[in-house]
């Protein structure tokens, strides 16, 4: 009975792994569309990082984004083709990619906001990459187990990104903070005694007659 027992535990063990294996891959067309897409969006944003950008680690770091991404969907094309499948090639796919890092919080900088979206994409492609590592077909198992470091060290990369951005933002606004915008740099702040105000005010008085009772004109 206790053997009977153990052989039913371990089968239903074996059936609740398995299921977990079986959701935690992904079909080949399912990733290769998805994996192309994703590669499209990182292309696009870097362009426009590239453009809007006055920072030289967001210009470089944009920069290896679409070297690493342009060539990780070539060899993905070329894998695809020979499987029958197509790769995704979206005009409204990129819109929606450039829409989406141009969207900035209150108050946050382009530069910020690009390597936060960074951190979310990579975060989401390093999932996808891992899902497909496990993949029954072996070319795509292959493929994605290669690219896999790759895209953990854009990850790695994105978050220190993030930590630069901002860290230059906040001398940027300490910068803007020193700067008076109502007060000539050039004129000291000097307090005034209060005899020295009251004799300035009495002085005033009298030289305009303001403040003063004029003299009677006819006199009685």
């Amino acid at each position: 009975m206790k053997k009977l027992l153990f052989t039913g535990a371990f089968l239903l063990a074996a059936v609740a792994a398995f299921n977990v294996v079986a959701n935690d891959t992904i079909e080949t067309e399912d990733f290769v569309e998805e994996a192309s897409a994703k590669g499209l969006a990182e292309i696009e944003t870097a362009k426009i990082a590239l453009n809007k950008s006055d920072s030289a680690s967001v210009k470089q770091f944009a920069q290896k984004m679409i070297d690493d991404h342009t060539a990780a969907n070539k060899e993905l094309a070329t894998l695809a083709r020979s499987k029958n499948l197509e790769t995704a090639d979206d005009v409204e796919l990129m819109n929606k990619a450039k829409a989406l890092v141009l969207r900035q919080r209150d108050g946050e900088s382009f530069d910020v906001a690009y390597a936060n979206n960074q951190v979310s994409a990579h975060e989401q492609t390093v999932e996808l990459f891992k899902k497909a590592s496990r993949s029954r077909d072996q070319e795509i198992k292959s493929y994605a187990e290669k690219t896999l470091p790759k895209l953990e060290n854009h990850l790695q990369m994105a978050r220190d990104l993030v930590t630069t951005t901002k860290a230059a933002e906040a001398n940027n606004r300490s910068d803007q903070g020193q700067i008076s915008p109502n007060r000539d740099s050039t004129t000291p702040n000097r307090t005034v005694p209060e005899d020295a105000r009251e004799n300035t005010t009495n002085d005033l008085k009298e030289s305009t007659g303001v403040g003063t009772v004029p003299p009677t004109q006819y006199s009685e």
